[in-house]
């Protein structure tokens, strides 16, 4: 299993913070956006892990994470995205890195204040297709949501829909096997013209293999707006992850 952390973007719902850095090397608590995905990562058992960044400050994640130390790990691989085209455009960038294993992809701007581990094996125990962690939230108009049968089952997955059919939002954590390189380059771009992650899991739920898991922890998306960039911050403070860095 690897982990790739995708960290491009423009950052635009976060002007002006965005104007001059990269959204996740923002500070959220104590340390830097970016941290977050990594210890979750690193936390499940993950050990090989690739970052997609894109834009003139990707020298930056090299400079502040370097091989991964801080995280336990020997070695972290790096990927540049040359202009922003969407979140599975930019995971398509880790083929070559993930090969035929099986892949945990972390959105840098989300992050969990609970474990994904369970998630993980989880996924691991499950002959093929992906996975999509959900949350329940107060705003689902914000995300793609989950469109779930009375019995539970997994009908369709709509991005940002004026008439939410539930208040559970598909979280930036996305676990897929291979089939995912084979659906990439069949998706179409979006009127944003950009390939949507949203495509990516209905295209494996209409071959009828992908899953869903609901946290059981609080979860927050830092880039989604300025006020839940302010609702991470708290929830990154109530909990404080990284506490172990007033002892350096």
């Amino acid at each position: 299993m690897k982990g790739v952390i995708l960290a491009g973007g423009t950052g635009s719902r976060l002007e002006p913070l965005t104007r001059v850095i990269n959204k996740h090397l923002l500070p959220v608590g104590r340390v830097p956006m970016i941290f977050y995905p990594l210890r979750s990562l690193v936390e499940a058992g993950i050990r090989e892990i690739m970052i997609v960044t894109g834009g003139n400050n990707a020298g930056m994640f090299l400079e502040l994470l370097g091989s991964g130390k801080d995280f336990g790990l020997d070695h972290i691989d790096y990927a540049y995205q040359e202009r922003p085209g969407g979140i599975a455009e930019a995971l398509g960038l880790a083929r070559h890195f993930v090969d035929d294993d099986r892949c945990v992809v972390h959105l840098a701007d989300n992050f969990t204040a609970g474990s994904i581990r369970p998630y993980v094996e989880q996924f691991q125990a499950q002959k093929r297709g992906a996975m999509v962690l959900l949350k329940e939230v107060a705003n689902p108009r914000a995300y793609g949501v989950a469109d779930l049968a009375p019995d539970g089952t997994l009908r369709r997955i709509i991005e940002k829909p004026a008439q939410p059919p539930s208040s559970y939002a598909v979280t930036g954590v996305y676990l897929y096997d291979a089939q995912v390189w084979e659906i990439i380059p069949g998706l179409q771009r979006s009127g944003r013209g950009e390939l949507e992650i949203t495509d990516v899991n209905n295209a494996y739920l209409e071959r009828g293999q992908l899953s869903y898991g609901i946290l059981d922890c609080e979860w927050g998306d830092a880039g989604e707006s300025h006020h839940s960039y302010f609702a991470a911050n708290e929830v990154a403070w109530r909990h404080d992850l990284f506490a172990e860095f007033d002892r350096k």
